[in-house]
């Protein structure tokens, strides 16, 4: 662990923004910036006051083969209490669903009432403590009335609210961890379309939100208020100059360009650079990145209208990328989704990058520095065995996790790696960041052909993808089907079949009514024909919609 990381993290125990600690050490903001993210490291005297201020040793603090005693750490990383969640309306990824069908304005209410007056009264402690809560939203129409209505519940419950406007779900996660915030709040339903929206949490070390504080937030929507230790029958409202403020602070994310921005240590000049911005969060923010560090850019789908999110554009629709960057001969191209959390990739072949290959290059460019903790990187179940195949040529470990980035960063958080993610495009960079970001992904790569002084498709190279099939079957209940014995025993009739050419994998969506089929062999024909097969037998036995 890096002196940056340790500064970071003991800062945040202290509940300090970077902008206090720097007042307290009389330096700028922007040394304390470049201490935490490894760019620089403090002077001698300034090293003195930290470990004074922290009340730790300087050998706790300089030598990276120690780690933080877990009574530092304890509380960041883990829930209060130990539970066993299954959600309600929080999924893998948030409260998601239809705007006012299953998500309306009054469930979002009530999620602001409940953070801002648990931020206030149960997390400090301190009988006055102003909670500060920071909230951002990607481009739906009904984010707008979601937006709305959880800064009326935060500044209800006596807590200031802090408006990003539209923005990417990694800049909540900066801004929350770098400023101090309680926690933060991003609206959006990601790739989904636009009648879709979601509410993702946010902790104040910038980690999706423990299921321990999840699972209170459900027993407030549904009105259980018996464990809240409070007298009436509510949370109570506060009043006169107790009622909470509303900031504009859209200076948060113009700090989080900057960070980006800081990261690279190359110019992009001389390269055309394709971004799909998917009508989403990112139109503005990857422009401004990708053009202060001189790229020839080339930008689609940056022109929302509250309606066309993620419709034929961004990374879950890359085709027109992939005819854009090989009809204008670009040098790459980057779709985002709608939240710009996930990244895929094309080259400058119009070849597809997806997340696997992203996963490969970027863990490489670390293991060469020496930024990759033992040697391993996280991947899901998802992954490919073609990248399983390149990694071990390229003598890197790797681990899987169940689907989903919050399982991959939990593994990450908990065995030291420092590099993890999705197939899909979500892949966190534990230096840098400390959850998915599709425009930090694409940066890394950017850095790595400029160093390699090679393009984009050879360093993917060597991940030869298995041909794979996958199938999405709409279903009443995904969890009766998962464990239906017909089902189950189809599926393992193919995993025999396949033996060690290949694998099949049905699991449960976690933010939507799906049963997903996955098969990967040697052969197209084969994956398509044993998806078809049990796509088929699940419609047969009744459970489509």
């Amino acid at each position: 662990m890096t002196i940056g990381q340790k500064i970071a993290i003991l800062r945040t125990s202290l509940q300090l923004s970077q902008e206090q600690l720097a007042e307290q050490l009389e330096v700028s903001r922007q040394s304390v910036s470049k201490w935490e993210s490894d760019v620089s490291v403090p002077e001698i005297n300034k090293i003195l006051q930290l470990s004074t201020l922290f009340n730790i040793t300087i050998d706790d603090l300089l030598r990276d083969e120690i780690p933080l005693e877990p009574t530092y750490t304890e509380n960041l990383f883990k829930p209060k209490e130990s539970i066993s969640f299954n959600g309600k309306y929080f999924g893998t990824d948030g409260f998601r669903g239809e705007a006012n069908e299953s998500l309306t304005a009054l469930h979002a209410f009530k999620i602001g009432r409940f953070l801002g007056w648990f931020y206030s009264k149960n997390i400090s402690g301190a009988a006055n403590h102003k909670a500060r809560i920071v909230i951002g939203k990607d481009t739906r129409r009904s984010s707008y009335m979601l937006e709305y209505a959880i800064v009326a519940g935060i500044t209800s419950s006596g807590a200031d609210a802090y408006m990003l406007h539209v923005t990417t779900t990694p800049s909540v996660s900066y801004v929350v961890r770098q400023d101090g915030f309680d926690c933060g709040i991003m609206i959006s339903a990601s790739h989904n379309p636009y009648y879709d929206n979601g509410i993702k949490l946010i902790n104040r070390v910038g980690e999706k939100m423990d299921d321990y504080t999840l699972s209170l937030i459900e027993k407030y929507i549904d009105g259980d208020v018996s464990s809240f230790d409070i007298e009436e029958n509510d949370l109570p409202l506060a009043r006169k100059n107790k009622i909470g403020k509303v900031i504009d602070y859209v200076a948060g994310r113009n700090r989080y360009v900057g960070y980006l921005i800081s990261i690279a240590a190359n110019s992009y000049r001389g390269l055309s650079v394709a971004l799909d911005c998917a009508n989403g969060a990112s139109w503005m923010i990857a422009r401004s990145v990708f053009s202060a560090l001189g790229a020839d850019i080339h930008i689609i789908n940056d022109s929302p209208d509250g309606l066309n999110i993620n419709e034929n554009a961004g990374s879950t629709h890359i085709n027109n990328l992939r005819k854009y960057v090989k009809e204008n001969h670009l040098d790459v191209g980057f779709a985002f989704d709608g939240d710009a959390d996930r990244l895929i990739a094309v080259d400058e072949n119009g070849n597809t990058v997806n997340g696997d290959h992203i996963i490969y290059v970027i863990g490489r460019r670390l293991r060469d520095k020496g930024l990759l903790p033992n040697n391993k990187v996280v991947t899901t179940i998802m992954s490919n065995m073609g990248l399983y195949r390149a990694l071990d040529d390229a003598g890197i470990g790797y681990v899987q996790t169940t689907v989903g980035d919050r399982y991959v960063h939990e593994s990450m958080m908990e065995n030291n790696y420092y590099l993890g993610g999705e197939q899909s495009g979500h892949v966190i960079i534990r230096k840098y960041a400390t959850t998915g970001d599709g425009i930090l992904s694409a940066i890394m790569l950017l850095e790595e052909m400029i160093d390699k002084k090679t393009t984009l498709g050879k360093l993917a190279e060597p991940v030869k993808m298995y041909p794979q099939s996958i199938r999405n079957v709409t279903v009443s209940d995904k969890s009766t089907v998962a464990n239906d014995e017909k089902v189950k025993a189809l599926v393992n009739e193919i995993s025999d079949e396949l033996g060690n050419e290949g694998r099949i994998l049905l699991r449960e969506s976690g933010t939507e009514p799906i049963i997903r089929i996955m098969v990967e062999s040697g052969s197209q024909k084969t994956c398509d024909t044993l998806t078809d097969k049990v796509a088929g037998l699940i419609e047969s036995l009744g459970y489509c919609k």
